[in-house]
């Protein structure tokens, strides 16, 4: 019997390991699930016959390279900054694998010994990375099969909560790695407008935002993504003027948020020192100016703010006297932990998935602007759209690997038909799906 390893059983694998498990018994394999947590592990396999649940340290060379050489395929839902470990032994012992990150510089760097092996290493098989490749080439191939030229294409991705567990001044709750979310846009962004390689720098990026509707789901702003430019050639869109991707939130968020990157709190370069006892209001004030007014009417005065501006951070806590339980930590790691008591989602709450494409394109001497569009809620807190998004094409995927239905060797991104029709084809059928609206200009 065959062997899909999976690496990682935090929240992000609920819907992956759920659909390998349904399928296990029919097509004849077994899933491993391994994480340090092993209770993690047990709840996700919850007693399946095809299921196999143990305690990992990935750490652990000995143990990661027995489970790895005894495993058909690897999956590894592991921090990005791991996957380079699993793919060196997924080498060594000749294991395709998959993940959902950002393809690194690392693993490109593999893919002749990857493909003289007759493997396939298969990254950014998520949402965003993921779903956006996928349906986005589907189109691009469509209008270049037509003899078509694109002019611009711009795609916006955001995991949000959905409308009716929308119940705070941000309307935003964690949906991923918190962690990520409180790093996001550090670097500089960079993209292609009208012919123009454009930067924006972290200090600016919360200020330049694009506005959209998508579908019946309202109102949305986003900022730019780091890199949009890599994606010219993956895309076969070498000649493209304007390229942009950018990350999904609701209006009056990225104003708000901007005022924590310009105070300084989302560094994670340094540890702040002897924080043992210290408050909310006490870690707020250190980045404020010097002054016997108080914290709040500073930060009114430094940031322009109204009443109900202000009221947006209060309701965080950062003007509490609740003390930080820790005692050396990055100004990142801080505010991480005081967004995290107002913004985990609740045993009743619901996440909202949405995605857009928004392409402009002639064909035959005609312009059409063409928008693809997709939103999913969540059933839960546990059965997230995020889950379902970022895990669901992993194990489609995986599954289409064990059966030998993707002949593609090396190190890839699901851009090419035989990866993307099969995947976004059983997405379709499990309710992920686009509406297109095209429009002759």
């Amino acid at each position: 019997m065959k062997t899909i390893l999976v690496i990682g059983a935090g929240r992000s694998s609920v819907a992956l390991i759920n659909n390998l498990l349904n399928h296990a018994s029919s097509s004849g394999y077994r899933v491993k699930v391994a994480d340090k947590n092993h209770e993690w592990a047990k709840e996700k396999i919850n007693n399946h016959p095809n299921g196999i649940a143990l305690s990992l340290d990935i750490f652990n060379n000995l143990q990661r390279q027995q489970e790895i050489q005894a495993a058909d395929i690897v999956i590894s839902m592991l921090p990005a900054r791991f996957h380079l470990m699993v793919a060196k032994d997924c080498l060594s012992f000749e294991k395709n694998l998959l993940t959902a990150s950002y393809l690194s510089e690392e693993l490109k760097d593999m893919d002749e010994e990857v493909s003289a092996k007759g493997l396939l290493f298969l990254n950014e098989i998520g949402l965003d990375p993921g779903i956006d490749h996928m349906s986005a080439k589907t189109i691009i191939d469509e209008v270049h099969a037509k003899g078509g030229k694109f002019k611009s294409f711009k795609s916006f991705c955001g995991g949000l909560i959905a409308p009716e567990s929308d119940n705070n001044p941000w309307h935003y709750k964690f949906t991923w790695n918190p962690r990520n979310v409180v790093l996001a846009g550090q670097g500089t962004a960079q993209f292609l407008q009208h012919g123009r390689l454009k930067y924006i720098p972290y200090h600016n990026l919360f200020n330049r935002i694009e506005e959209m509707s998508i579908l019946s789901f309202g109102q949305f702003e986003a900022y730019a993504n780091r890199d949009s430019i890599s994606y010219k050639k993956y895309y076969n869109l070498d000649y493209i003027p304007t390229l942009f991707r950018g990350t999904l939130r609701r209006p009056g968020y990225s104003k708000a948020w901007n005022l924590f990157v310009q105070l300084g709190m989302t560094d994670d370069s340094y540890e702040m020192e002897n924080q043992k006892n210290t408050t909310f209001r006490q870690y707020t004030n250190t980045f404020l100016p010097f002054g016997e007014k108080s914290i709040e009417e500073k930060f009114k005065e430094n940031f322009n703010l109204s009443e109900d501006g202000l009221k947006m951070y209060a309701w965080l806590g950062l003007f509490s006297e609740e003390v930080i339980p820790v005692e050396k930590a990055s100004p990142a790691q801080i505010l991480q932990y005081i967004l995290e008591r107002k913004w985990t989602l609740a045993n009743e709450d619901k996440d909202l998935i949405v995605m857009q494409h928004q392409f402009e394109y002639e064909i035959d001497g005609k312009e059409y602007s063409h928008t693809s569009s997709f939103g999913i809620i969540g059933d839960d807190q546990i059965n997230t759209g995020m889950a379902k998004t970022v895990g669901l094409p992993l194990a489609i995927a995986a599954r289409l690997i064990l059966k030998d239905k993707i002949s593609l060797k090396g190190v890839h991104i699901p851009v090419h038909p035989e990866i993307y029709n099969p995947v976004l084809k059983e997405l379709q059928s499990l309710g992920i799906d686009f509406e297109e609206e095209i429009n002759e200009i």
